[in-house]
């Protein structure tokens, strides 16, 4: 979904992260802890790191993104940007309020995915895909649940958040408790999966740095 962007957006790398445990890395384990996941991007990312970095993560992404940021911070590398979509707020997950993936069948999961939209209700019923993309789902969940955020403010980039108007399952908590930078929240038409179909990209150029000119 991501790879496209980049011919959209001139003068711009795209590098989609792509999880252990799905597509061409099925064979893989899924993550099972998510700073240790951030850690590994973070370490794809490096070589990189003498040039602007803008992070965007969507939905369990957008604290993929955050930790990704920290981690980056860590090592003296400022990203230019974190673009949050489908997270309105920070991702402060609540185990009160969450169900344990491991407490839910595989009908109530395939619910939760048709509930976010961007699945086909038919491919969501066949067993064969059930079977390969459940795991992996189940495997976030676990992966989320057990997360929470470090010790505020954790950044110190500008925090953009996109979300669709009608989309239920952003957060309701602000990511300015977890920025020391300034904060914007972006609306768009659609569901949570509102990028599938007009990705943000006209919001994404606006923060590049404009290039140096020559000449008069």
């Amino acid at each position: 979904m991501f790879h496209p962007w980049g011919g959209r957006l001139p003068g711009v790398e795209v590098h989609a992260v792509c999880y252990p445990g799905r597509a061409h890395r099925i064979a893989e384990p899924p993550p099972a802890d998510l700073r240790r996941l951030a850690a590994q991007i973070t370490d794809a990312l490096m070589p990189l790191a003498d040039r602007p970095l803008i992070l965007f993560g969507h939905s369990m992404g957008a604290a993929v993104a955050l930790e990704t940021a920290v981690a980056l911070q860590e090592r003296g590398v400022e990203p230019l940007h974190l673009f949050a979509s489908g997270s309105r707020d920070a991702p402060y997950p609540e185990p009160e309020e969450l169900s344990d993936p491991d407490e839910l069948n595989d009908a109530a999961v395939v619910e939760r995915l048709l509930t976010l939209g961007g699945t086909d209700p038919e491919l969501a019923a066949d067993p064969e895909f059930q079977e390969l993309v459940l795991p992996y789902v189940r495997a976030d969940g676990r992966m989320f649940h057990a997360y929470t955020p470090g010790p505020a403010p954790m950044l110190r980039c500008p925090v953009t958040t996109i979300v669709g108007d009608v989309d239920d399952d952003a957060d309701r908590r602000p990511w300015s408790t977890l920025t020391s930078g300034p904060v914007r929240e972006h609306g768009v038409r659609g569901d949570h999966f509102y990028l599938v179909d007009e990705p943000p990209l006209a919001l994404l150029g606006g923060c590049l740095p404009v290039p140096a000119r020559s000449g008069p």
